[in-house]
């Protein structure tokens, strides 16, 4: 019995101690979680997209909680959730924050099977990424889309499919958030994220292609050859030729649409525009000057008189 009772004894003084340490160590490495960092994490939407440039939500909410403490939420934003999420995540914190401009993703080549015919035929695994890094792909062109839709398996909101016709993926306006997810999915870099535009307008190149323009027309019709009408002809210094491709900036562009006017191949796209764009109107001739008599004062000589009345 005596014992039993010392085994008791020692196994209560044992956990006692063992509860005493946790709890001294418990307190002694305890890390403090501010609260504010899950209330906010609750109303982001838990897509985990990476789309803010955190691994997921959680680091998101960690950062939108430390820039407010610190004064300022620039550069956070969270695509998915939009101006309305981060409205509310701004009032909760108790701060104010600018509403940025809504973006969309584009695709930028226009080069569809039509205009960029196959030259070779590949047998490989069926990704972009393995197509890239075999080569040219199927076409001739090195720069343009593969077509095996990298992009659609890496949108998570189903706002890209690709065209059967085309060859070529597209996007939905109303479902994309320009998260980034396809942009760094795509080998090519052909995928960009602009701004939405009023009303959903917006004029950019559809291509990426550095070749000069003899090699990269034999590729595909509707490349950029790097002519220079273009920006040549915008008023608002918002294109740029560089490596024999040019390039609109969106903050710069003002949708005049005269660029797309002059592009010889077409390789300048306006979307959501409800007409085409005006052509130039061509100059005026100008008026023959009249002929004057240097003897009589500077007025117009009298055309001569036919018949009789000439003869006289």
């Amino acid at each position: 019995m005596n014992f039993i009772l010392i085994a008791v004894i020692v196994l209560g003084a044992i956990g006692l101690i063992a509860a005493l340490v946790l709890f001294v160590c418990s307190k002694r490495f305890a890390v403090y979680e501010d609260p504010r960092i899950a209330q906010v994490n609750e109303l982001l939407p838990g897509a985990n997209c990476g789309g803010c440039g955190f691994a997921g939500c959680g680091g998101m909410a960690d950062a939108l909680v430390k820039g407010a403490d610190n004064g300022s939420l620039d550069g956070l934003n969270c695509p998915v959730g939009g101006a309305d999420v981060m409205g509310r995540v701004a009032d909760l914190l108790g701060m104010a924050i600018a509403n940025g401009e809504p973006k969309v993703a584009v695709v930028r080549c226009n080069g569809s099977c039509e205009y960029r015919p196959k030259t070779a035929e590949y047998a490989g695994m069926r990704t972009c990424a393995a197509m890239n890094s075999c080569g040219a792909g199927e076409t001739a062109c090195g720069y343009g889309c593969l077509g095996c839709g990298d992009c659609v398996a890496a949108c998570q909101f189903g706002a890209i499919r690709m065209n059967d016709e085309t060859g070529l993926p597209e996007v939905d306006d109303e479902k994309c958030t320009a998260c980034g997810a396809c942009v760094k999915a795509c080998p090519r870099h052909i995928i960009e994220l602009r701004k939405k535009g009023p009303k959903g307008r917006r004029v950019f190149v559809s291509c990426v292609n550095k070749d000069k323009g003899a090699v990269s027309m034999k590729a595909c019709k509707v490349s950029c050859i790097g002519c220079s009408k273009c920006e040549k002809e915008c008023a608002f210094g918002a294109i740029t030729v560089e490596g024999n491709c040019s390039y609109i900036d969106p903050e710069k562009c003002r949708l005049c649409r005269k660029c797309v006017v002059v592009c010889p191949t077409k390789a300048i796209r306006d979307v959501n525009f409800p007409t085409p764009p005006p052509a130039p109107k061509p100059k005026e001739a100008a008026a023959p000057a009249k002929v004057a008599d240097s003897n009589s004062a500077g007025k117009p000589v009298e055309p001569a008189k036919e018949g009789k009345e000439a003869q006289a």
